[in-house]
């Protein structure tokens, strides 16, 4: 049996804008994880225990994202010459509690794990350029309308700058070219890590709403104009050059900035959960806000001092938001 395992994502900023092509957002990778088996077997056999049966090969509904998966992964195999032969697929982690999803980004990693799965099967390496190809591949002939950059986070499983690229385009040459040629083209986007140069908390808070994240896409999506864009592509960039230069009072400014952008191009973004969540860290050295699409999930806070944290904590857990998860980062052992 082999093993492998995917991580969840959150925005801290860039969220909406990152739809259009050249846009940039700033990703985390989430150690909350997506854990697969597979092995060779007699037939085609997939579990997930986000359900309480299992398939083959024949289209299944609920399995029809991990299906499309491996259907993108046995042209792949032929495009190196080798078949897909019948295996037995076994994936945990619900990245949910009580039936109510966190919003790290959970068909991202599904579709990341059971490519994972299925190269690890067949002894194959790729890089990370060409396994996100492969992710957004998946996703782009489904008629996702995500940007891909939970993808690029998924697989890095890193703090990213995401660069997206005109899914427009590459949907069509995944329509009208052989996949090896689509995989071989320039897409035009970029994955880049960044290291901030100051120690902080990292806090995620979830609301225990549950937003549907394509849903809310769809409909805030027309709000979407060229100052937001460009406010959101200057916010992004300020926000990463504070973050690399250990810069805590622009960080808090440009992460508010990022904030208000996002109130300002739909009121459903916020709900009161959020709201709440976000004004908590209010008089702290510290800010929070949405995280995402919005419209319930998670929320994600920084806070610059021991005091902050443990305060905007204790404001989270009179609301009734959930600490989900909690790291210090800007140093090398990560807790």
């Amino acid at each position: 049996m082999i093993a492998v395992k995917t991580c969840g994502k959150l925005y801290w900023a860039g969220e909406y804008a990152i739809l259009e092509p050249g846009q940039l957002a700033l990703i985390k990778a989430i150690p909350i994880y997506m854990k697969a088996e597979i092995a060779f077997s007699e037939n085609y056999r997939i579990y997930s225990d986000l359900f309480d049966f299992a398939v083959d090969l024949k289209p299944n509904s609920a399995y029809s994202l991990i299906q499309e998966t491996i259907a993108l992964m046995g042209d792949f195999l032929a495009v190196r010459g080798q078949t897909l032969r019948p295996f037995f697929l076994e994936i945990r982690g619900k990245m949910e509690r009580e039936g109510k999803k966190f919003g790290l980004g959970s068909s991202g990693s599904v579709v990341v794990l059971v490519i994972k799965a299925l190269l690890a099967l067949y002894d194959i390496t790729v890089d990370p350029e060409l396994l996100f190809k492969l992710a957004s591949a998946v996703l782009l002939k489904r008629g996702d309308n995500g940007s891909m950059g939970d993808l690029a986070c998924i697989i890095s499983e890193d703090l990213i700058l995401y660069q997206s690229f005109d899914r427009q385009t590459v949907a069509t040459w995944l329509e009208e070219e052989s996949l090896a040629t689509v995989l071989e083209r320039d897409w035009d986007f970029s994955i880049s890590q960044v290291q901030p140069g100051l120690e902080c908390d990292f806090l995620v808070g979830w609301t225990k709403e549950v937003a549907v994240s394509s849903q809310m896409v769809q409909q805030i999506k027309q709000n979407i104009d060229q100052n937001f864009l460009s406010s959101s592509k200057a916010t992004v960039s300020a926000l990463v050059e504070a973050l690399e230069h250990g810069d805590a009072e622009k960080i808090i400014e440009q992460l508010k900035t990022a904030s208000q952008l996002l109130e300002g191009l739909s009121p459903d973004i916020y709900t009161p959960s959020l709201r709440q969540l976000k004004e908590a860290s209010q008089d702290l050295q510290a800010v929070a806000k949405s995280s995402g699409a919005g419209g319930g999930d998670c929320g994600i806070a920084l806070s610059f001092n021991e005091q902050s944290t443990e305060t905007l904590k204790n404001r989270w857990a009179d609301l009734g938001i959930e600490l989900l998860y909690q790291e210090r980062i800007g140093h090398d052992d990560k807790s």
